[in-house]
């Protein structure tokens, strides 16, 4: 059983680790950069995608197995759990944007409000207010961290055996969303001009109810795992063969979403690469694969790391090459792109020792207060 769990978050761990891989790559782009960077890092935005089939994965499949082993959810510990998880992380971010305008990569920031009640990622002018706009994945994350645990626990009994087609129902309605804005609203500007982009990411790219493909993905997948025996049996024979459909789908993804702001990358494009992950992530935690069997001190800090780093990498990059040209050396070379990368690997422990562990002192202090039996 032990044994099982090590292949499994292993997987899971090479994973996590190519998800910030591809969304730095990503990000890097909007700064000075070598010119290889636009084609290596040309698809990095769907490390996201793959970040959101991960958690929809992990998430789903802690309450499914609750739901299995005790009959409800405990939702005041999941929250607390995600908490301390989520939010002291998050909040330093904050802190840092807010009151370090040196920290900013971008000059203009979306009010605070917004941030704090993670719905940043609705009306996000990304052109007039971009600072800090990767965390619209983070209010997506939280939102559906949020109403997962009570949908599934004011659920009847009834009616949680057709989960997979709510699922699925859900998935095109995402889908749907996005063809009926891209018919009645995007394609309706000039690709060529600013305010395409505006419209664009705002009503497609950035909305919770467009992308919905990845967190439901990953439901599902994680709702096969729990409850079909047969599922499971396929899954964890047939490990390698799944990664290689993944791969074939993801690579089929990619051609379409070759122009990543085009019809059919806006409406099925999302679709193809949450399916293409979803299937990777099930090659991944098959007890078969090399994936799950192959072990990787990098990739395990990497995944370690991921959450700190892609809350700061921004920043770190842009105060990185300002240094770089206060200085006057090159910010725009491959030894730029180095440093810049081993800064927000280097903040991403700092992140570890300075917030993650002391708060992981707290919460399982509270936690064992918690579980301890009151005497009376």
């Amino acid at each position: 059983m032990i044994t099982k769990h090590s292949e499994r978050f292993n997987g899971l761990d090479h994973l996590r680790a190519l998800a910030i891989i591809l969304v730095l790559l990503y990000h890097y782009r909007a700064f000075k950069h070598p010119v290889w960077i636009e084609t290596v890092g040309k698809f990095g935005w769907t490390g996201v995608d793959l970040f959101f089939v991960l958690s929809g994965f992990l998430i789903s499949g802690k309450l499914f197995r609750e739901m299995e082993n005790t009959g409800r959810i405990n939702v005041k510990m999941f929250y607390i759990k995600r908490f301390f998880r989520i939010f002291p992380p998050y909040f330093f971010t904050l802190f840092l944007y807010f009151t370090c305008p040196f920290f900013r990569e971008r000059e203009t920031l979306p009010p605070l409000w917004k941030f704090m009640t993670f719905t940043q990622n609705y009306g996000l002018d990304v052109i007039n207010q971009g600072t800090f706009s990767h965390a619209w994945s983070l209010c997506i994350e939280e939102q559906f961290y949020l109403i997962l645990p009570l949908l599934l626990m004011v659920m009847p009994v009834k009616l949680f055996k057709y989960f997979v087609i709510l699922i699925i129902l859900v998935l095109s309605f995402s889908l749907m969303l996005r063809i009926i804005i891209w018919s009645s609203s995007v394609s309706t500007i000039d690709r060529d001009s600013l305010e395409f982009w505006r419209s664009w990411y705002m009503e497609i790219y950035y909305p919770t109810h467009t992308r919905l493909d990845g967190l439901g993905t990953g439901v599902l997948t994680g709702y096969l795992m729990q409850y079909s025996v047969g599922f499971k049996k396929s899954i964890n024979h047939n490990g390698n063969r799944l990664f290689l459909i993944g791969i074939l789908l993801l690579s089929i993804a990619f051609w379409v979403c070759n122009e990543q702001s085009s019809e059919a990358a806006s409406t099925f494009g999302f679709t193809l690469v949450a399916i293409s992950y979803g299937f990777i992530v099930l090659a991944a935690v098959s007890e078969c694969s090399f994936l799950s069997k192959h072990k990787s001190y990098i990739t395990a800090e990497l995944a370690a790391l991921s959450y700190a780093i892609y809350l700061s990498h921004k920043g770190v990059i842009h105060i990185v090459q300002d240094i770089f040209e206060y200085f006057g050396f090159e910010n725009s070379d491959a030894i730029s792109l180095i440093v810049c990368l081993l800064a927000c690997i280097a903040v991403g422990l700092l992140y570890r020792f300075m917030i993650e562990k002391p708060v992981t002192a707290i919460k399982n202090r509270i936690l064992k207060v918690k579980d301890k039996p009151m005497l009376f």
